[in-house]
């Protein structure tokens, strides 16, 4: 080890940064993790508001295929079993989502898969080579499905028309021929027992790590933080650390909380599809920790009555609201990513970037980790 005190300098204390910096850790290498914020945990910042465990940046689902990272979570906090099962309001109905048998039962009448099927090849238009989001859902449901669930989503969330926006937002929308609710084909699902913020705790809990809170990167030079640490691991945005690109998009989201008595949606997340509702999820939390209201009756226990929080994930415009959340991918904003991802690395040989910011492109949770695994790995061969 050379003169530095820290192996590693980590900006960002999410699960990209505390996943790096306990992989450093365990392999015996001291880290020092900042971040902006006065709360570690990123995106996933969760407290307790009346007892309940709620998420300050939206819901967050631990959903994994991977045995590996399922393992690598649990070594830091217990998981319940629950399954993510939202319901989308369109046009004053409630609809079971994502897409579905009962969905189309409830749309169409439908009750059979060949039914379905049917139905759907009937309603899809016949477009050989979609060219953006619009034409893929509608060569694969119709218009009456997209303008009912997507349409207005859509628009709401990235503040453009569908018809400019690339297929790959939509890709991983589901349409299933059986009656399953589950949003996620994972194996592997639940919510930590204590809550994200606890959870990223534990995975920072250790002697080499250290963490220093409300602390900007820019607040020193790359030459200074190379005095500190033989090597930097950047999570925040990287059009930031070079000049004379444009200026990277981002889609940004308000978060409204609220307090209420009693149940008020009767499910953990509801999406609201339609344009002229301000709100493109309302979340509520205790549906994620409370198992046992599934088997309540409707006027049973006084835990019904007691304070329900509910919060409300309302797009922003990231030029009136600066907190960079879902990278636009477009064919624009990936082209000025790659060219300012090259800039750094040659400016900053001793740089890494890393998670959803870091490396421009939407991660669940799962392949943050993942990633920041991998990453570690593939600088210590």
């Amino acid at each position: 080890m050379s003169g530095q005190p820290y192996d590693y300098l980590i900006v960002g204390a999410g699960f990209f940064g505390a996943t790096f910096a306990r992989q450093a850790a365990d392999n015996g290498e001291r880290c020092l993790v900042i971040d902006s914020a006065d709360h570690i945990a990123g995106a996933a910042f969760d407290k307790e508001i009346e007892g309940i465990h709620v998420g300050m940046y939206g819901a967050h689902i631990f959903h994994t295929k991977s045995r590996q990272v399922w393992d690598y979570v649990q070594r830091f906090a217990a998981f319940n079993t629950f399954i993510n099962k939202p319901k989308a309001i369109a046009s004053g109905n409630a609809y079971s989502f994502p897409i579905n048998l009962m969905t189309l039962a409830q749309v169409w009448g439908v009750t059979s898969p060949q039914e379905a099927r049917a139905e759907l090849a009937a309603a899809a238009i016949k477009i050989p080579n979609p060219r953006n989001a619009e034409e893929w859902l509608l060569s694969r449901m119709g218009r009456l499905l997209y303008e009912l669930f997507f349409y207005g989503y859509t628009r709401k969330q990235w503040h453009r028309e569908p018809s400019e926006l690339p297929i790959s937002i939509v890709q991983r929308v589901p349409i299933r021929l059986t009656y399953e609710e589950n949003y996620f084909s994972t194996d592997y699902q639940g919510m930590p027992i204590g809550g994200y913020t606890n959870l990223i705790g534990q995975m920072l809990d250790d002697w080499r790590i250290t963490v220093e809170l409300a602390t900007r990167y820019e607040t020193k030079s790359y030459e200074e933080w190379c005095k500190i640490a033989r090597r930097i691991v950047y999570c925040g945005p990287v059009d930031r650390l070079v000049s004379g690109f444009p200026d990277l998009e981002y889609n940004t989201m308000r978060f409204e909380v609220a307090l209420h008595e009693g149940d008020q949606q009767g499910n953990a997340v509801l999406n609201w599809c339609d344009y002229s509702v301000p709100a493109l999820r309302t979340i509520e939390h205790r549906h994620f920790y409370d198992l046992a209201h599934l088997t309540k009756h409707a006027d049973a226990s006084e835990k019904d009555r007691n304070i329900s929080v509910v919060t409300s994930d309302i797009p922003a415009l990231y030029s009136e609201h600066p907190e960079p959340y879902y990278p636009i991918r477009d064919t624009r904003n990936s082209e000025v990513y790659a060219a300012c991802a090259k800039a750094a690395k040659l400016a900053f040989p001793r740089l890494t970037l890393g998670g959803r910011i870091g490396e421009y492109k939407y991660l669940d949770m799962d392949q943050t980790i993942a990633s920041a695994i991998a990453k570690y790995k593939a600088l210590n061969k």
